[in-house]
């Protein structure tokens, strides 16, 4: 069943106070100060649980294709769990596709939290569970770290369902956005990795672009390598259905360096296209409501939500 195509996502309860966070680890082995991540989330009023796939490590996974697995559908079963955020990216969330138990996600929704290889899962969720889920703050990559307000307020803001139907997405101000080429889009915002979104292509985590606001960033690929990864995109069909395209950080990129390609890519569309959101891998890192409708105005340089993202 291809959830994106309901007419409705479905979704989870916003964040309670003195929530309870399940910490995972889908993809790449981190270390990880216990103390100190418990302490980050009491000095902002919730609570972790840790999950035991994350102190674990099997070369370049952590811990096994089972313990992941285990980890990732404990954390949905839990009632005490209020939602799930990914320790880091890497690589090992698609060995984990073919063995999701989509039924119990759909009976325990609530709100997945990563960004770069977690793609795979947030494409698998939104397209066979349909739930919404959120491309953001990590907990090794990113909340542990020292410069992070705007990332911590994007997260915070969007999971206690502060950010409703019709607000704008808030972006930094201190970074430019760029209008590529002008227009007005409405869809269900799809994507993330870039380099994921070719590798899970003909998977059950192929992302659903039909109708859709797509949204890429990427990190370490040289402009040749994304040009090879888009066009991996438009010759499989995924680019026809896109209504507006959202380009994230592609860090060590500029925006003027990847223009030319942008139009070259998305200009016979004649889909709109805004380009210098601060999401990926990157500081700010602005939390993105996967699966759930937007409307993309890149004359205007916005993001507007346009539907609830949690149960009333």
């Amino acid at each position: 069943m291809n959830c994106l195509e309901t007419a409705d996502p479905l979704l989870p309860k916003a964040l309670p106070g003195n929530a309870r966070f399940a910490i995972i680890a889908p993809a790449g082995p981190a270390r990880l100060d216990t103390d100190k991540a418990r302490q980050w989330f009491e000095k902002r009023g919730h609570q972790c649980r840790i999950y035991p796939g994350v102190l674990q490590a099997d070369g370049y996974l952590a811990g096994s294709d089972e313990q992941r697995l285990r980890d990732l559908h404990d954390a949905f079963r839990d009632p005490d769990i209020d939602a799930i955020l990914c320790m880091r990216g890497g690589y090992g969330s698609m060995r984990l596709l073919d063995r999701i138990d989509f039924d119990l996600i759909r009976r325990h929704p609530k709100p997945l939290v990563g960004y770069s290889d977690i793609t795979a899962l947030h494409t698998a969720i939104n397209r066979h569970a349909g739930l919404v889920t959120f491309h953001g703050a990590m907990l090794n990559a990113d909340l542990l770290g020292a410069k992070l307000e705007p990332t911590v307020r994007s997260l915070f803001d969007q999971l206690g369902g502060q950010v409703v139907a019709g607000d704008e997405i808030a972006h930094p101000a201190a970074f430019a956005l760029t209008g590529i080429i002008p227009g007005v889009a409405s869809g269900r915002l799809v994507g993330g990795n870039l380099s994921v979104l070719g590798a899970t292509l003909a998977t059950l985590g192929e992302v659903d672009t039909q109708g859709s606001i797509l949204f890429i960033e990427d990190v370490n690929e040289p402009l040749y390598r994304v040009d090879r990864l888009l066009t991996q995109l438009r010759l499989a069909g995924k680019l026809a259905g896109v209504r507006g395209v959202l380009v994230g950080d592609f860090a060590g990129i500029t925006v003027a360096a990847m223009t030319p390609l942008l139009l070259d890519i998305f200009g016979p569309l004649g889909v709109p296209v805004l380009a210098g959101w601060r999401s990926g891998h990157c500081d700010p890192n602005v939390c993105l409501p996967l699966g759930a409708r937007v409307r993309l105005e890149a004359g205007e340089k916005r993001l507007v939500l346009e539907q609830a993202l949690f149960k009333a």
